[in-house]
């Protein structure tokens, strides 16, 4: 089994309501709530869900590029929860981001050229001649031209500007790298690109990916584990072979029956679920999912349910399958 890359412990991330003169805190909206998992070195870990359901917000926490409220994030040994800004400056040389925006993520007024070689620079990496060539280098790896390193963002396609935002994320030979729905603002034939140029890097580079979406159909293509998150928890993990044919968690079943199936004559039952999903400000007692869940039972209304080992390798938060009580009610 491959070596752990990092391992969180009791995610929380929680942003204050404030109201009146006295600005005091009168609750919390519930952004990511207390998750746990593991990411192996090496591997595709994939987030998904809902849009609003924490996916973003956990991967940034993970950077820290905002701070979580509560929980422990230690890579490769180390908790970064505890380190001070400068320390963790440098350790982002080992941890890397490609935003979900390509045009909003790189900055209008630097070339390709100042924008590959920033990182660089921030990190004191060679001198000019070699942070040239170590840019043009980046810039081929991902199927940039030479001539497209004078270039500014505005004059790339929505495709290259996603290819530049890797070669950046790259240029640090970083071991771990947060894709934040990479694809999701690409047409479908440029985001097959992207993924397999992805792929490519992975296997030339050692690279470890977690990668967030809320297209099952990319996840499943790219990633080697899946959590699937509802209202800033993790409900479900499972290798993605396991999850797409034997889901477990009510809300996973209902998400991938959603799924479209290409092939016209295969018909499937679609999981309609009732109602909206609640605020994250006022997120209901016991389990995320006890009101729109068909399968509901009065304990659910009451008692969060852990996320508990239901097979090999496969996780999930569902009192259909408490073992503690000893009964498997799937």
């Amino acid at each position: 089994m491959s070596e752990t890359l990092l391992e969180v412990k009791g995610l929380k991330k929680y942003y204050p309501i404030r109201k009146g003169f006295s600005n005091k805190a009168q609750g919390f909206v519930k952004a990511v709530d207390d998750i746990s998992f593991s990411v192996r070195k090496g591997e595709t870990f994939g987030l998904v869900g809902e849009s609003g359901c924490g996916k973003s917000t956990t991967g940034r926490s993970l950077l820290r590029l905002i701070e979580p409220t509560a929980g422990e994030i230690s890579f490769e040994g180390q908790d970064i929860t505890k380190l001070s800004m400068e320390e963790m400056r440098r350790r982002r040389r080992d941890m890397q981001i490609v935003f979900q925006d390509p045009f909003s993520s790189l900055d209008p007024r630097h070339t390709v050229q100042r924008i590959l070689e920033e990182p660089l620079i921030v990190h004191g990496a060679g001198n000019s001649m070699q942070r040239k060539a170590a840019v043009e280098r980046l810039a081929d790896v991902v199927g940039l031209a030479k001539a497209h390193l004078q270039r500014y963002p505005h004059q790339f396609s929505g495709g290259q500007r996603q290819r530049i935002g890797i070669a950046r994320a790259l240029a640090l030979q970083p071991k771990l790298i947060i894709a934040d729905e990479p694809v999701s603002a690409l047409d479908v034939s440029i985001q097959s690109q992207v993924i397999n140029l992805m792929q490519d890097l992975q296997r030339e580079f050692g690279l470890t990916y977690i990668f967030i979406a809320h297209d099952l159909s990319v996840v499943k293509h790219i990633c080697d584990r899946v959590a699937v998150m509802y209202l800033g928890r993790i409900v479900e993990v499972a290798g993605k072979q396991r999850l797409y044919d034997e889901p477990q968690h009510p809300y996973t079943q209902a998400l991938l029956s959603a799924v479209p199936e290409p092939d016209p004559d295969i018909r499937k039952e679609r999981i309609i679920l009732q109602g909206e999903v609640p605020s994250p400000a006022n997120a209901p007692a016991g389990c995320a999912f006890n009101t729109r869940c068909p399968r509901v039972m009065d304990v659910c209304r009451n008692v969060r349910p852990p996320l508990l080992e239901t097979g090999a390798g496969h996780l999930t938060a569902c009192h259909l399958y408490d073992r503690e009580a000893g009964i498997r009610f799937a």
